[in-house]
């Protein structure tokens, strides 16, 4: 990680001068999605290890904050309820909120801003701060082939990150520099470290959950007719791109499979996953559906108790990869070489496809009807489940 830095020729931390620098009161910055707040994580805690004493807070979006609020390393979640501008007849309260929010970001008087999101609104509460020092990404780079440890990146995607985004850069007193865009986003975030002369320690994903929230996914189970001894498998089927949807049948052939070895099935994700889920445990008499019934920290909660979680690439899959899950996810589009499992490369099920990986949003924008996803056989992953449980063993 700190080679590409050198080899980039970029300046130092020690040049900076941030190295040595102290600071008592900082705000990390990533509201969203749920992937990415995780990824966020080991930054975190090496915040902390670096800053033992200083106030660390963490601004989010009020649907990720479970997932980090009872973190150790975490002083004050700050909470920005972005949805509210959506949503007819609060839009005035959520202007006032937002007002809000502004005064409360000055008045803390932070002396370190991080963002992580590189956006224009992140970089605003950055500036509004007032800050002495904010750091973020560079500008976008160029995107070029590039050959992974995994496979040839043989399409380059139109979409995807390249650097800060909107002009966010501006905003920055310190740029993280981009010396690649082939490493895992993770690593990618931790680039921030020989800025801050962070430690070079293997990053720590892990996730802290409230008793309070482990007790409401016990008590949802037994309401659904699983009790704590019964083997759990959890299926995620949703996710916000619909090329990354695997396919209804694939996920109702392992659903049964599962069924019949024993196993409790369940159907987890978002209110805009239920349409999926209902499909499915139609297919798969036994599963039980529980899409739309817990929030991200619940589904954490949810996948902590499985034996084994299944998933599209999503928010789902990075939150079984932090709490050390057994787990297979399906890709196709996109490259989990930068943004699958963390170091889990045995967890990815796809085919070796020409056309494979290449970002499209959309199903009408692929020319070759969907292959990469359909040719995942149920037989293919229950396999994949089946080695990664023995390994584990």
């Amino acid at each position: 990680m700190n080679g590409h830095i050198e080899k980039a020729g970029i300046k130092n931390a020690e040049a900076s001068g941030l190295q040595s620098a102290e600071f008592s009161r900082i705000l990390l910055i990533k509201p969203s999605a749920l992937g990415d707040v995780v990824h966020t994580i080991p930054v975190l805690v090496k915040l902390r290890g670096r800053y033992p004493r200083a106030r660390i807070d963490w601004l989010i979006t009020p649907e990720n904050a479970e997932i980090v609020r009872c973190h150790p390393a975490l002083s004050n979640v700050v909470l920005f309820a972005r949805r509210d501008f959506s949503k007819r007849g609060r839009r005035w309260r959520a202007l006032l909120a937002f007002l809000g929010l502004l005064k409360q970001i000055r008045r803390a008087k932070y002396d370190l801003v991080i963002d992580m999101h590189g956006q224009v609104r992140s970089a605003f509460f950055a500036l509004v701060s007032g800050a002495r020092v904010r750091i973020g990404f560079d500008r976008p780079i160029t995107r070029e082939l590039t050959v992974s440890a995994e496979h040839d990146l043989r399409n380059v995607p139109s979409h995807g990150w390249r650097g800060a985004r909107e002009g966010s850069w501006i905003a920055y007193t310190h740029r993280i520099p981009i010396p690649t865009l082939d490493v895992h986003a993770i690593d990618r975030y931790l680039w921030v470290a020989p800025l801050l002369g962070l430690d070079d320690d293997p990053p720590d994903l892990t996730i802290h959950l409230s008793s309070e929230t482990v007790r409401n996914v016990e008590r949802l189970l037994e309401e659904h007719g699983v009790p704590a001894s019964k083997k759990l498998v959890v299926l995620v089927p949703g996710t916000i791109w619909e090329t990354k949807h695997w396919t209804i049948e694939g996920f109702a052939g392992v659903a049964q499979q599962f069924i019949r070895d024993g196993f409790a099935v369940a159907l987890a994700g978002t209110t805009r996953d239920q349409e999926r889920c209902q499909q499915i445990a139609a297919a798969a008499r036994g599963a039980i559906d529980l899409s739309g019934q817990t929030t991200p920290a619940e589904l954490a909660a949810l996948i902590r108790r499985a034996e084994v979680a299944v998933t599209n690439d999503s928010g789902s899959m990075h939150l079984a990869a932090s709490l050390g899950k057994p787990m297979v996810s399906i890709f196709g589009p996109t490259n989990p070489v930068h943004i699958g499992p963390y170091q889990r490369p045995e967890s990815v099920v796809r085919v070796d496809l020409p056309c494979s990986p290449c970002n499209y949003r959309r199903l009408s924008q692929c020319p070759f009807g969907h292959a990469c996803m359909k040719q995942v056989t149920s037989a293919m992953v229950v396999d994949r489940v089946h080695k990664i449980v023995a390994i584990g063993k």
